[in-house]
C-alpha cells in the first residue's frame, strides 16, 4: 500500500477526524504532504509484522501551540535533523518511521517527513487519534522507555532529554518550547521493529484512509445552541433532542438525558453539516450545523490501565468509566508499565496531577439546558493542557 497525491486527501480527512478536535491543525499539514509528495513521490506503508526485528523505528511528530503552527509554517529539515541525531544515539540507521499520533497534524506530517527522508512508514502509530499528553501512548502502557528523545527546530538546534519518565518528558519539552518560539520536531519511545506489533496502535494509517472514505453514522446532527458549554439542538429527524458536549483540547463526551452517548478515549469528532469538513473545538460556535460521530478507539484504552492513563477521570470527569460498550468491543489485557515516579512539586511548577489541566465539572445547569442533563463544564474552567506533540 502506498498513500499518493491521490489518496492523501482521505487520508488527512480521516487523521482529522480521528484528532478528536484537536491535534493541530491539518489543513497546513496537509499542504506540507501534498508538496512532499509531487517532490519525491508515493510512501509506501509497511506492516508491523513484516519489519526486520531489529529495524530502528522513529516515531516522529510536532510540539507546541496550534496556534503558533498555523502562524510559523515548519520547514523541510526538521525530519532531517531528527534522524541525524536518533542514528547518532542508537549507532544505526533508521529505518522506518511512525506516526507518534496519527489524529490531526501529526498523521499527515509524519507522511510528509517520510516522503522526504525516502523511508517507509509503519501501519501504526502511539495512540490511535490524538491525546493531549505525550506520556498518553500504547508504548507508555507497554513500558516502553520514552527516552532517549530528541526536540530540534527548523535550523538545526537539538536538544536531547534522557533518564526521565513520560511525564517528566511532557514536562521537561512543554518548558522549552518558549525558548524554541512555540513549536518544536520531536522523536520519542524509538522502537525496534520487533516491538512495533505489540507497543502501538495497529493499522492507523489504514483506519484514516478508511474514515476519510466513509464515516460512521452520527450520534446526532443539529446545531449549536450554545457554545460554551457545548450544546447541541437536533434538527431534522434528531428534531427535539438536546445533548452536552464535554470539550478540553479534544471532544471529551457526549451526554443525553444525563446518560453518555460517547466518551473519552473514544474519538468524538464534530463535522460542519454543510461543508463536510471537521471542526476543531476552538471553531465551535452559535448556530453551525454539525453533526457528531463517534469512532472507536484502539481497544487497550478500554483496559483498566489504559482508562487511568486516558480515560474520562484522566480529563476530569467522574463517572463515565466502563464505557467498553458503546463501542461494543472488547479490550485484550495489558501488561503493567513500571510506575513512574512523579516530578516534585514545586511553587512554579506545573501541576502533575492528570486531572489539574482538564476541566472540572462546575455544579450549575446552563439555563437552557432541561433539568435531566449532568452540570455543565463551567466555561471559567481551564481548558485541559494541550499535549504538546498534538500541537493543540
Amino acid at each position: 500500500m502506498h498513500i499518493d497525491t491521490g489518496t492523501l486527501p482521505a487520508y488527512a480527512r480521516g487523521c482529522a477526524v480521528l484528532g478528536s478536535g484537536g491535534g493541530g491543525p491539518v489543513t497546513i499539514a496537509r499542504a506540507a504532504a501534498l508538496q512532499a509528495l509531487r517532490d519525491h513521490g508515493p510512501v509506501r506503508v509497511v506492516q508491523p509484522a513484516g519489519l526486520d526485528p531489529d529495524l530502528l523505528v522513529m516515531p516522529v511528530g510536532i510540539a507546541g501551540s496550534s496556534a503558533v503552527t498555523s502562524e510559523r509554517v515548519g520547514g523541510t529539515d526538521e525530519p532531517l535533523h531528527l534522524r541525524q541525531k536518533i542514528e547518532e544515539l542508537y549507532g544505526v540507521p533508521v529505518g522506518a518511521l511512525l506516526a507518534s499520533e496519527i489524529g490531526g497534524a501529526n498523521g499527515c506530517l509524519a507522511v510528509a517527513w517520510a516522503a522526504r527522508l525516502g523511508l517507509p512508514l509503519v501501519d501504526a502509530d502511539g495512540m490511535s487519534r490524538a491525546f493531549p499528553r505525550m506520556d498518553q501512548t500504547v508504548m507508555q502502557l507497554r513500558g516502553i522507555s520514552p527516552t532517549p528523545a530528541v526536540i530540534c527546530d527548523g535550523r538545526g538546534r537539538t536538544v536531547v532529554i534522557d533518564q526521565v519518565s513520560g511525564r517528566w518528558l511532557e514536562r521537561l519539552v512543554r518548558a522549552a518550547l518558549e525558548p524554541f518560539g512555540g513549536v518544536v520536531a520531536t522523536s520519542e519511545y524509538v522502537l525496534r521493529g520487533h516491538q512495533v506489533a505489540t507497543s502501538t496502535a495497529l493499522g492507523s494509517v489504514t483506519n484514516a484512509l478508511r474514515l476519510g472514505a466513509r464515516l460512521p453514522a452520527p450520534l446526532i446532527s443539529g446545531k449549536i445552541a450554545e457554545p460554551c458549554p457545548i450544546l447541541v439542538e437536533g434538527l431534522g429527524p434528531d428534531l427535539g433532542r438536546l445533548v452536552r458536549v464535554e470539550a478540553g483540547t479534544e471532544f471529551l463526551a457526549v451526554m443525553e438525558d444525563g446518560a453518555p452517548l460517547a466518551a473519552v478515549p473514544d474519538v468524538i469528532a464534530m463535522l460542519d453539516a454543510r461543508t463536510g469538513e471537521v471542526v476543531d473545538t476552538e471553531y465551535v460556535r452559535y448556530g453551525l450545523r454539525v453533526s457528531i460521530v463517534r469512532v472507536p478507539c484502539d481497544p487497550v484504552w478500554h483496559t483498566p490501565e489504559g482508562l487511568r492513563l486516558a480515560g474520562p477521570e484522566a480529563f476530569g470527569l467522574t463517572g463515565l468509566t466502563g464505557l467498553t460498550g458503546l463501542t461494543g468491543r472488547t479490550a485484550p489485557a495489558t501488561p503493567s508499565a513500571p510506575p513512574e515516579e512523579p516530578p516534585p512539586a514545586t511553587a512554579s511548577a506545573p501541576s502533575e496531577d492528570p486531572s489539574a489541566a482538564a476541566p472540572s465539572v462546575s455544579p450549575s445547569v446552563s439555563p437552557s439546558m432541561p433539568p435531566s442533563v449532568p452540570p455543565a463544564v463551567s466555561p471559567d474552567a481551564p481548558r485541559a493542557a494541550p499535549r504538546p506533540g498534538a500541537a493543540s
